[in-house]
């Protein structure tokens, strides 16, 4: 089969409103594997088809290549110490780091932060109450989206609250690196970096109850995380475990104010709430594409071949509205059946913190919800901007009023 590079708009500049999805939809439509060229210059293949982005998920050709934005320029020695973890390995590595870090961040100690997430929760929304007094509106990702997730991701690890503003500066560059020009991502993923190096040595003179000390401790058989891997994890539980859990929390809120039948029966039956976030993960995910990934031998999906040696990203933004799996896919229904959606990944790769997001996401927004009945947005007329990469998929802000 011959196949040509697609010429629809790329999804991952779109950056206004729904254009996002409906550039993924125009991708789709011409079938659910395509030959894209990146906004990077690097030929990919864009898995849109669910059915296919699952297989490919679980495919045993499709291997993690390592690395990450401005591979050409970044030093081997921060390249270890950023990408040794669980989204840039293979089996038989990706197991043993996988049982490692399993063992340390269980859902007894997941569970476990439910009533601190509550207090995070009532003291953020206590002091949206005194900002939006009035009628004021407030920027829903400054006021909550991210304060609560990055309070509860750095007091899970054990760092201190004063550092956290400065990590978010970092974050922000280090999760959409490829937007960025290669000495500023090597410059925020080197102090973020030297900074945990900082945290770990302090940890081990003086371990406390929290996850860092734990991954610290924690060994099978011997055997340990070393440095790298260390550094690795908790570079990818901070940026990917914050960065995720803001997008479900602003843009679940967003898709409920946009569907007020669907925030009507919410707050009718709460009850439904852990059935909402599954949908609004569908819906509107946090994720554009997993990690991008190499085929390791030629893969035949979706009536092509993919060769190997070639860069696969299955576009899990996509897949979720496949209209081949899901009834009326563009539509939020908190009453759908459950979907297997594929925002948290598939296989090998499943997100290793998707209980903490759910949790996260199940007490921000059923307190966000009864605390303001009267929430709603401060301009409807108009769409809020998302920013621009390859992997986050999440509002630049939401400015709300909470009545």
């Amino acid at each position: 089969m011959t196949v040509t590079t697609s010429a629809a708009p790329s999804p991952f500049t779109e950056t206004t409103g729904p254009a996002r999805h409906a550039a993924f939809a125009e991708l789709a439509a011409t079938g659910p594997v395509q030959k894209v060229v990146l906004f990077t210059g690097v030929p990919v293949w864009v898995v849109t088809g669910y059915a296919e982005a699952r297989e490919l998920l679980a495919h045993p050709s499709l291997v993690k290549a390592g690395g990450g934005p401005h591979m050409d320029a970044m030093p081997a020695d921060l390249n270890a110490a950023i990408n040794t973890h669980l989204l840039s390995t293979n089996p038989p590595d990706h197991t043993r780091l996988r049982r490692l870090v399993t063992a340390a961040f269980t859902h007894r100690r997941v569970e476990a932060m439910a009533p601190r997430i509550q207090e995070i929760t009532d003291a953020l929304l206590d002091e949206m109450a005194a900002a939006g007094a009035g009628g004021r509106p407030v920027d829903l990702v400054e006021a909550f989206g991210f304060p609560l997730p990055i309070t509860v991701i750095t007091e899970l690890l054990g760092i201190p609250p004063g550092d956290r503003a400065e990590f978010r500066r970092w974050s922000q560059i280090v999760v959409n690196g490829d937007v960025h020009p290669a000495e500023v991502y090597i410059d925020a993923a080197r102090s973020v970096v030297d900074y945990l190096r900082e945290l770990l040595a302090d940890k081990r003179a003086a371990p406390a109850d929290d996850l860092l000390s734990a991954l610290i401790a924690v060994h099978t058989d011997g055997d340990r995380l070393s440095e790298d891997e260390l550094t690795s994890m908790v570079f990818l539980l901070l940026v990917a475990g914050h960065e995720t859990t803001v997008n479900l929390i602003v843009s679940g809120t967003h898709a409920l104010l946009r569907h007020p039948d669907q925030l009507t029966l919410l707050r009718a039956e709460p009850e439904r709430m852990p059935a909402a976030v599954e949908e609004l993960l569908r819906y509107d995910g946090p994720v554009q594409v997993a990690i991008p990934a190499v085929a390791a031998a030629p893969i035949e999906v979706g009536g092509v071949t993919i060769p190997a040696g070639d860069v696969v990203l299955p576009a899990l933004l996509a897949a979720n509205r496949d209209p081949a799996r899901f009834d009326e896919a563009d539509r939020l229904d908190i009453t759908r059946p459950a979907s297997s959606h594929l925002a948290f990944g598939h296989g090998l790769h499943h997100c290793l913190g998707a209980p903490l997001a759910r949790l996260e996401g199940r007490i921000a927004l059923g307190t966000l919800l009864a605390r303001f009945p009267g929430l709603r947005l401060a301009d409807p007329d108009t769409e809020p901007a998302r920013d621009p990469g390859l992997l986050v998929n999440g509002l630049v802000a939401l400015p709300v009023v909470l009545g």
